[in-house]
């Protein structure tokens, strides 16, 4: 994957090693059980289709989907990270329905129309060029692309600063404008964690559990979306334009999609 902040840091050995520990443990836990709920919420029914994923890391949401049947690739970076994703397929019991590639989401190795759905967890506030991936993803999917952002107006703000990649955050527009110019249709969005991520990484997960409780309190308040750091974007597949030969003329092509 090009442009994509903090390259030598993620593809480490040692920060794959530790990649799991230090964020889904303790109050990670909690983390890690909303975004699995947020994957198989979105995608709905995965058995039998061909799911990608970018940026799949260690293959946390890459195996949960090969164990309820989905067929999964999982795309990413770093090699190191994809040892542990690797192994923990194998011990899930599920590398059969698993393929692992090292690539680049600005140019997917794939043909038009490749997969059922196409998501990146954890990956658009890394991305120097957003644009590109999402086309890049859009174009390689049957119907469906999900991805979640930071928020720009959210207390992610304060601590932004102090991550060893850096942080790219989005407002609501910028996540319209990029969907608009990938040729995708907004089908739902959801928002969550007022308390950002990195608080509940470093206490217990007895301590946890009330501030998530609060949390959630807030976050189903009138005021909960616009305090939220975290979004969940759910887009279908709609317009896209489509280069003919070398002359560069464009058309516009609507592709049918099923229900998501």
């Amino acid at each position: 994957m090009r442009s994509v902040k903090g390259k030598e840091w993620y593809q480490a050995d040692e920060v794959a090693q530790e990649y799991d520990s230090k964020r889904f443990s303790k109050g990670g836990r909690l983390i890690d059980r909303r975004e699995k709920e947020a994957v198989l919420a979105a995608l709905g029914p995965v058995e039998d289709k061909n799911v990608l994923e970018i940026a799949c890391g260690t293959g946390r949401f890459t195996v949960m989907l090969a164990q309820e049947g989905a067929n999964v690739v999982g795309l990413d970076i770093s090699r190191a990270m994809m040892v542990q994703g690797r192994e923990k397929a194998r011990r899930a019991g599920v590398a059969d329905r698993i393929e692992f590639l090292r690539g680049d989401a600005a140019r997917l190795p794939f043909p038009d129309d490749h997969f059922d759905a196409v998501f990146a967890m954890r990956f658009f506030h890394l991305a120097d060029t957003p644009a590109k991936f999402l086309a890049e993803m859009a174009r390689v999917s049957k119907q469906q692309v999900f991805f979640d952002t930071f928020n720009d107006g959210s207390l992610r703000v304060a601590y932004n600063w102090l991550l060893p990649m850096g942080s790219r955050l989005y407002s609501e527009g910028d996540v319209r404008r990029l969907l608009g110019d990938a040729g995708l249709d907004l089908a739902d969005a959801k928002h969550d964690f007022v308390i950002p991520f990195g608080f509940y990484r470093k206490v217990p997960n007895g301590v946890a559990q009330p501030f998530r409780s609060l949390d959630l309190a807030v976050g189903d308040s009138p005021v909960g979306d616009d305090l939220a750091s975290v979004s969940y974007w759910n887009a279908r597949v709609g317009r896209r334009a489509v280069p003919r030969g070398d002359s560069g003329e464009r058309r516009r092509v609507r592709r049918s999609h099923g229900r998501i």
